[in-house]
């Protein structure tokens, strides 16, 4: 094979690996959400909060590691906003999401401005690629270590779901909270949990954006990644293991113009950088009209209502 495609799939391997760790955790928190039967569009807000204040943390204290659990801190209480309010009478998922994504985003910036400028320690990689014998592509395999915490937490949740109590009444309570009720479940705390659990999620995969890759803290820095993980559940029919695929596949798709650029094919290269956003419109028109979402998704939902 010849060198230059060998080159531009092991770099779309690496880009892979690191464009989809924060889709990966931001879609397992959607996941969990969602399978209580509750909607939290708001997750952007949870992954540009948790990446400023995991870049803030770090730089203060000095490790990246205190910066990613104040980051799960900061989605936590993100996704603890949004489920009390979702519980109160007469108040829609999808406008509370909404809501949330702008307040999460907005104290970020705000609070975020100092931080811009000074540099932060980062999440040390594991360098994966020295067999390679090439410095350019031992650097793009070398993986963070969020990346295996986030399959192991896929493997445990898909797990989980079909094998404990605790996943047995989740899945009851996103089916049907007429039946979870009948068991003697709380169901707006099941879904008050379970959207604080994935507001934490989502704002670990914020902290691999600003002390991973890229690995700064700016006003810019998540380009709706937080959004299209949510489509990302759709395609992977609310399955952990199928979330980290679909997380993987968007990620190659985002991966695809530093790839090309990297061996020096710069024509088109804006095109391809947009791929990720054609990939989301293609998957929500497909799931528009799919019968296996609509069999899938879970009963309770606000979009099958």
């Amino acid at each position: 094979m010849d060198n230059a495609v060998v080159t531009v799939l092991i770099a779309m391997l690496g880009g892979a690996i690191r464009v989809s760790t924060p889709f990966m955790f931001v879609a397992l928190g959607e996941t969990l959400t969602e399978k209580s039967g509750r909607i939290n569009l708001g997750l952007e807000g949870n992954l540009v909060l948790g990446a400023m204040v995991a870049y803030a943390v770090s730089y203060l204290t000095g490790s990246p590691w205190l910066g990613v659990l104040a980051a799960g801190g900061a989605g936590v209480v993100l996704g603890a906003l949004h489920g009390y309010i979702c519980k109160l009478p007469k108040v829609n998922d999808i406008a509370v999401g909404i809501a949330m994504m702008s307040f999460g985003t907005g104290v970020a910036f705000f609070f975020g401005k100092p931080f811009i400028q000074p540099q932060a320690p980062h999440l040390e990689a594991i360098p994966l690629g020295a067999w390679t014998g090439n410095d350019a592509l031992a650097q793009a395999l070398e993986v963070n270590p969020l990346f295996f915490v986030g399959i192991i937490l896929a493997i445990a949740m898909a797990w989980a779901f079909k094998n404990t109590k605790w996943g047995l009444i989740v899945r009851m309570t996103g089916d049907s909270a007429a039946a979870a009720k009948a068991m003697g479940v709380s169901v707006d705390l099941v879904r008050f949990l379970a959207t604080s659990a994935g507001g934490f999620l989502a704002g670990i995969g914020g902290a691999f954006l600003s002390l991973s890759y890229p690995g700064i803290w700016n006003q810019g820095l998540s380009s709706g990644q937080g959004l299209m993980a949510v489509a990302l559940v759709i395609f992977a029919r609310w399955d952990p293991i199928k979330c980290i695929l679909a997380a993987l596949f968007f990620g190659a798709a985002g991966a695809i113009g530093p790839s090309l650029q990297a061996v020096g094919i710069t024509q088109g290269y804006y095109f391809f950088n947009a791929a990720p956003y054609i990939l989301t419109l293609i998957i929500m028109v497909i799931s528009a009209g799919s019968k296996t979402a609509a069999r899938d998704v879970p009963g309770e939902l606000s979009i099958t209502k």
